[in-house]
């Protein structure tokens, strides 16, 4: 294979390489980035593959031996720009790619861990995360690695030296949007959706040429919105005013803040969306589609094929976004591709992922207050009224409830992780509840369209975060973990029987996949919000996780983030193997 030589010249948006090394020409093809899961030697795709099943099929590090597992190398980021670390790495032609909070993104080389550069974006005053400064990574292709920003841009960089090749405005970030999740690639495109559902935006999702970032079509999520496909409008999503009233569509909500997965077996992207703006739901009467749904989307041309909303008519913000994973299983003897999501209203559901027919949907957390199950007939939850929150009488709130899960969420954003060798999805969940009420509002750009309030309580004394074994095709729970605090990280499955995740007391833990026994642990010294990864290298296997404390728990948790309130920050990426 030819290869060439490049010097990392110092910027002021792109710090040095101490060294020049030799890379590979070229880079990964679409082709090779939907075939990740199957190339063990690199992770080029956020989720480990398409699917992001979090799968991987190396297994020299096992139940017998992780035991013994040792850190390699651990690379800081710097700086006082700690904060969140949620990111997933990315590793390629030794090196190792991760993004950092305040939209930052590092190169380091997978042998030494010395940094190669690191990339600054210029963020502008006022910028409105709602969920601290996170970012959750990258995509890589060809000699490109790209990644969204708090201020709602889409930046391409090139990944030998940092410096920028192009970079696109996804959104007006005075308006409340931003982007946090890691774009995905799929035939030549990046594909991207955006943040802000606190702020009364509208929900995208967007695909655009990989070389040169010019867009290609948009999908809004909202009814009544126009589409565009070639710079021209192409169909309206949905039906005007079919399940919003008046003018509500236009600041309507539905994020597709925690990006995609792509399907494919079956040409299908599949997107979730989050909560209806404003929370408050006695003021916008409907099932407000498309918000807190499931979308599979046609990648050619950005329609939707179907659609599957988990909480119509929301009222707790029980965002939709959880990540659809697509996976093959016998249901009742009959073979079926099906896709599972974990969502935020604390049910577990699995889908038909050709046509989005539900299969099977079951509670994965302690309680849920807000209905008593899904009704498989309609595919409805089964509400329970009195569990609404009350409408605002004049300028008074309305009638406070007690609601379980808390808007944080059964499972939040955390990915969770899918073996091929168990047949288990292995889902980082949590237990807790909240007193909410709603609150008068009015849109204002820029502010927050919440009308509502709330406190988070615990509901059990021993735990909130379980890392939870759930059973696709019967909806047990196989085992569960309990962990005191609150989980925020994502979840890696192995060929070695070993299911990877990290907590906030800062360890990284393995457990065996088929039992939940913990067998292995590993103090990073702050909280892990990280998705851990593993790969091959020169005949050995690594694991990866970032580590720095953050997110959305410390910020919106209330009296359950003072419990955790000592926990050091932090923003390293830490890297292990075995001894030789």
């Amino acid at each position: 294979m030819k290869r060439r030589f490049s010097i990392v010249l110092a910027g002021l948006a792109a710090a040095t390489s101490l060294t020049a090394a030799p890379v590979l020409a070229g880079g990964p093809t679409s082709a090779e980035i939907i075939n990740d899961a199957a190339t063990p030697g690199d992770v080029i795709s956020y989720g480990m593959g398409p699917q992001q099943q979090r799968f991987s099929t190396l297994d020299k590090i096992n139940t017998t031996n992780v035991k013994g597992l040792v850190p390699a190398f651990a690379a800081s980021l710097g700086g006082e720009k700690q904060r969140g670390q949620e990111s997933q790495p990315l590793v390629y032609d030794g090196t190792i790619y991760v993004t950092g909070s305040y939209s930052r993104l590092f190169a380091f080389d997978a042998r030494s861990g010395e940094k190669k550069w690191e990339y600054n974006a210029r963020l502008p005053d006022g910028i409105m995360p709602c969920c601290d400064v996170v970012n959750r990574g990258a995509a890589i292709h060809g000699d490109k690695v790209i990644f969204a920003t708090l201020d709602a841009h889409l930046i391409a960089l090139d990944r030998h030296t940092g410096k920028v090749i192009w970079n696109k405005k996804l959104a007006d970030y005075q308006a409340g949007y931003s982007a946090t999740a890691a774009p995905i690639i799929v035939k030549d495109m990046v594909i991207t959706g955006n943040s802000g559902g606190e702020f009364g935006i509208i929900g995208e999702v967007s695909a655009r040429n990989v070389d040169t970032g010019e867009l290609i079509w948009t999908r809004p999520t909202i009814e009544g919105h126009m589409g565009t496909l070639g710079g021209k409008p192409s169909t309206m999503t949905g039906k005007l005013n079919a399940t919003w009233t008046g003018d509500l569509w236009k600041t309507g909500g539905g994020a597709t803040w925690l990006g995609g997965t792509y399907d494919p077996e079956t040409n299908l992207l599949f997107f979730g969306t989050g909560n209806p703006g404003p929370w408050n739901s006695n003021l916008r009467p409907g099932d407000n589609l498309y918000t807190a749904s499931t979308l599979a989307i046609d990648p050619d041309t950005g329609e939707i094929k179907w659609h599957y909303q988990t909480t119509p008519h929301d009222g707790w913000d029980f965002d939709g976004v959880n990540e659809f994973i697509p996976f093959d299983a016998t249901v009742k003897g009959k073979p079926m591709k099906l896709g599972a999501k974990a969502d935020r209203n604390g049910y577990f559901y699995v889908l038909d992922r050709t046509n989005g027919k539900l299969i099977g949907a079951n509670k994965f957390v302690m309680q849920t207050t807000w209905a008593d199950g899904i009704n498989m007939k309609t595919g409805r939850p089964n509400f329970i009224p009195a569990n609404r929150p009350g409408a605002p009488n004049g300028a008074d709130k309305g009638t406070t409830v007690f609601a379980s899960p808390s808007f944080l969420g059964g499972k939040n954003w955390m990915p969770m992780a899918y073996s091929k060798d168990t047949g288990l999805f292995y889902v980082p969940s949590n237990d807790w509840g909240m007193d909410i009420w709603n609150e008068p509002i009015a849109y204002k750009k820029g502010a927050a369209y919440l009308g509502a309030g709330f406190t988070i309580k615990p509901i059990a004394e021993d735990h909130i975060g379980a890392l939870r074994a759930m059973d696709p095709v019967t909806g047990k729970i196989v085992w569960e973990y309990k962990n005191k605090a609150p989980l925020w990280g994502g979840v890696l499955a192995t060929r070695g029987n070993l299911v990877f995740t990290g907590t906030p007391e800062g360890y990284l833990k393995a457990f065996d996949a088929k039992t939940g026994a913990e067998l292995w642990k590993f103090q990073t010294g702050s909280g892990v919000v990280g998705s851990p990864i593993t790969w091959e290298q020169d005949g050995e296997q690594y694991v990866a996780v970032m580590s720095g404390w953050g997110g959305a728990v410390p910020l919106w948790g209330g009296e359950v983030a003072k419990t955790f309130k000592e926990i050091s920050q932090g923003g390293s990426l830490w890297v292990f193997k075995l001894p030789k």
